[in-house]
């Protein structure tokens, strides 16, 4: 099993969260977080300067079977693109053992 983790556009969550559920991604987590980019210039809007290394972001969870890894990470790639400065970031690691704690059921079944 593989999760995934993915920092993404607030603006780009409702895309990404679609194109997830079309390939059958029924479930993930996620969380409003705030970091810090690598852009180090402000802009200005109407007049008033903000900074913009303080971003807001989405934060993603999603695990899944090693099959299907591949899938899931290319449709994040392709749903949470806009080609700009701070699309984000994608990070898979390896998850030994699943449960789900209703039935008892473990690893890939635990899933489902």
């Amino acid at each position: 099993m593989k999760k995934i983790e993915a920092i993404i556009r607030k603006s780009e969550f409702d895309e990404t969260k679609e194109a997830l559920h079309e390939i059958g991604v029924t479930f993930f987590s996620y969380w409003d977080v705030t970091g810090v980019g690598n852009e180090k210039v402000g802009h200005v809007y109407r007049g008033v300067s903000y900074s913009t290394s303080d971003i807001q972001r989405r934060y993603l969870s999603i695990v899944v079977n090693d099959d299907f890894a591949e899938k899931t990470i290319q449709t994040l790639l392709r749903a949470a693109h806009t080609g700009k400065v701070g699309d984000g970031k994608i990070f898979v690691s390896t998850i030994d053992e699943a449960y789900r704690i209703r039935t008892r059921e473990r690893g890939s079944d635990s899933l489902i």
